[in-house]
């Protein structure tokens, strides 16, 4: 998570949403970076409404706008997938060497997920708040572009992203009926995406 004080903004960092790059060419500039825990790091909406957003309230007397990053549901899930491929991986609980990507969007699809498929929502990471404490500014992963000149007008600079956490390239097709199975589920990650100016 980044804190821009005086431009009145939190960068939330939604993860498989390049935070990591964000973070590194941006914190120089921030006044708050949180980069551990992950917990902190990776603080959902419910997360800084209940403990960040107090301390500027309280302290500041501030309310800052939060703005993030979604990814595509479906290339969401497949960065996880390929994230949970890297080689040091190999034998853990979560990861993903020895299952298809269709097993893992299934296995994502159950009550009770198996540790290599739990990756948690971004719907819910995202949600806003029954005291309305939500994201302001949400940019899609796929529109760099909107996202850094929204950035890059925000706070007065010219930004230059590296890539970082890179995951092993792979093509992952998603079998169309597990896809639709995929989307009926989780409706509302879609919708949420859709709703997001283009």
């Amino acid at each position: 998570m980044l804190v821009f004080y005086k431009e009145s903004l939190a960068f939330l960092s939604v993860p498989k949403t390049g935070s990591s790059a964000f973070q590194t060419a941006l914190g120089p500039r921030a006044d708050m970076v949180i980069t551990e825990p992950p917990l902190l790091k990776h603080a959902p909406v419910y997360r800084y409404n209940r403990f960040l957003r107090p301390m500027f309230k309280n302290v500041c007397d501030v309310e800052l706008e939060l703005m993030a990053v979604m990814r595509h549901p479906v290339s969401w899930l497949g960065s996880w997938y390929r994230y949970r491929q890297r080689p040091f991986m190999k034998g853990k609980p979560n990861a993903t060497h020895d299952v298809s990507f269709d097993e893992f969007v299934l296995a994502y699809m159950k009550g009770k997920r198996p540790a290599f498929a739990e990756v948690g929502s971004q719907f819910k990471f995202l949600e806003t708040q029954p005291n309305g404490t939500g994201v302001t500014h949400l940019f899609r992963y796929e529109d760099q572009a909107r996202l850094i000149a929204f950035l890059e007008e925000r706070l007065d600079m010219t930004i230059s992203l590296g890539r970082e956490n890179v995951s092993p390239q792979m093509d992952l097709t998603l079998s169309p009926d597990i896809e639709d199975r995929y989307r009926r589920k989780f409706s509302e990650e879609f919708a949420l995406y859709d709703s997001i100016a283009g």
